[in-house]
């Protein structure tokens, strides 16, 4: 359950457990390639007038590219998640706050979930550490052997 009625955290914590499907339009244009579901677990509570408080994981897979050879890599998403949600409207222009409107009846989990998978994912992933890369001058994975072409250099 990703969406919470606010009425719910009046009676406590509220248990947010759920699967996000990689073609759930909350991921569109975040240009990756999820392997798989998103599974969410975590737990929503109320803190104060307005303030909510999110503790949480995401897990799942995403396809990367080998930075130096751009062999596919399965890399495994697994993200702690601690984010504070208010409506105060004075936390709104802080970065480190997801604002809720001041008329919501309910938490939308997913734009948080959208987020924190994006900033789970590392901009750059090698295939592994001794990785020989491309060669520059024809293309051809190093990691097969030398290329054969008459580059100026040795690779």
């Amino acid at each position: 359950m990703l969406r919470v009625d606010l009425r719910e955290l009046q009676r406590g914590p509220v248990e947010t457990n759920g699967d996000l499907q990689p073609d759930d339009p909350v991921f569109e244009g975040l240009g990756l390639t999820l392997l798989g579901p998103v599974r969410v677990e975590g737990r929503l509570q109320a803190t104060g007038d307005h303030d909510y408080f999110w503790r949480g994981r995401v897990r799942g897979a995403v396809e990367l590219h080998c930075r130096r050879c751009l062999a596919d890599i399965e890399h495994a998403l697994d993200a702690p998640i601690d984010v504070l949600i208010s409506g105060d409207p004075e936390a709104e222009d802080n970065p480190d706050v997801y604002p809720l409107p001041p008329t919501a009846a309910a938490i939308e989990l997913g734009p948080v979930v959208r987020e924190e998978v994006a900033l789970a994912v590392p901009m750059y992933v090698l295939c592994r550490e001794e990785c020989a890369g491309l060669c520059p001058t024809c293309g051809a994975d190093l990691n097969a052997g030398p290329c054969g072409c008459t580059a100026a250099e040795p690779h």
